[in-house]
């Protein structure tokens, strides 16, 4: 190729065998930037996703302690079984996510220089190029078969002995009196803000939900339900002050609710919470989830029945509203 030449494909390229030669070897020059490009972005996701982690664990140590001092002051032998099999589990994942960013940093690397090297080589002659093309239809194919994985940081959720049993004392049924199918708006600047690490917002806002409240709110003492979520990838819980319906669209005020997410994205699916926005990092509930209201104490938490565990427990706040129950279901 002629120096200075621009990275643009003209028609009379078409006309001659250089020409083609040349069509394909731009054609990999674009391929690999935008291989360099997508590794530059899964590997901020990942190195986001290591800090995330490592807070999302300090956050864990305090909940787990909260819960047993709370309701099992002496369950001490087994409260710290727990958060040393939390210790140990993190560490590993740690160490996991670590590898992962140093793997997709030298992936980066080596596309970067590789792109380098086919820039230089845009300058040479034409018969240098012909040459050459063996060997870099080769490296290229190479690059695209290394494609390091993400990890996916999961940690185990530990069963509380007795869990279920202390939960039932406070056991209330039909609290979700009034039901509709009706499509869900989400309060973009109160919850997701620039935070939102999936695009939960996007899973959500449009489309038809399930979507199930109570008309009754709670205004003190303990209360617990549970809600079947079975046959749903995609599906919101908790409570909430304020569900504001019209005939087209029903709306939410996430400042003032406490909820637990779920989503499926291409595959995989997240579990999250709003106040802040904060992924979990724990296996998904496959059926029924307990959802606990201890009011006077300022308290939300969330468990997963089948395995006796706690999901996710809000720090204790002050309430200072009335909270309805509520359940949306995402439509397939």
């Amino acid at each position: 190729m002629n120096k200075g030449m621009k990275f643009t494909v003209s028609s009379s390229m078409s006309l001659n065998p250089m020409g083609i030669l040349q069509e394909k070897f731009l054609k990999r020059m674009g391929c690999l930037w935008k291989k360099r490009e997508e590794m530059q972005l899964i590997l901020n996701q990942e190195a986001k996703k290591a800090w995330s982690f490592k807070k999302y664990v300090a956050l864990r140590k305090v909940m787990i302690k909260l819960e047993y001092q709370r309701r099992h002051p002496l369950l001490q032998e087994e409260e710290k079984l727990h958060l040393d099999a939390l210790k140990k589990e993190a560490k590993e994942i740690c160490l996991q996510l670590k590898e992962s960013v140093f793997r997709m940093t030298q992936q980066r690397e080596s596309l970067k220089q590789m792109y380098r090297k086919l820039t230089e080589m845009c300058h040479k002659p034409d018969t240098e190029l012909l040459q050459a093309m063996g060997n870099v239809l080769e490296m290229t194919n190479l690059a695209y078969m290394q494609n390091p994985q993400p990890v996916n940081p999961e940690l185990t959720c530990w069963p509380v002995t007795g869990i279920l049993d202390m939960l039932n004392n406070f056991r209330v049924d039909n609290v979700l009196t009034q039901t509709t199918i009706h499509h869900v708006s989400l309060d973009d600047a109160s919850v997701m803000s620039g935070d939102d690490p999936h695009g939960l917002s996007r899973q959500f806002d449009g489309g038809e939900s399930f979507v199930a409240w109570g008309a009754q709110a709670f205004t003190s003492g303990r209360h617990y339900w549970e809600l079947d979520v079975t046959h749903f990838s995609n599906w919101i819980l908790g409570v909430t002050k304020d569900i504001l319906t019209s005939d087209t669209i029903i709306r939410i005020n996430y400042e003032e609710a406490f909820l637990l997410f779920s989503e499926k994205v291409n595959d995989q699916h997240s579990l999250f919470t709003n106040s802040p926005p904060l992924v979990q990092f724990v296996k998904r509930p496959l059926g029924r989830i307990g959802v606990f209201l201890d009011y006077d104490n300022g308290a939300v938490s969330f468990y997963d029945v089948s395995r006796g565990s706690l999901i996710y427990s809000f720090l204790p706040s002050s309430f200072s509203c009335p909270l309805k129950p509520f359940l949306c279901l995402k439509s397939p």
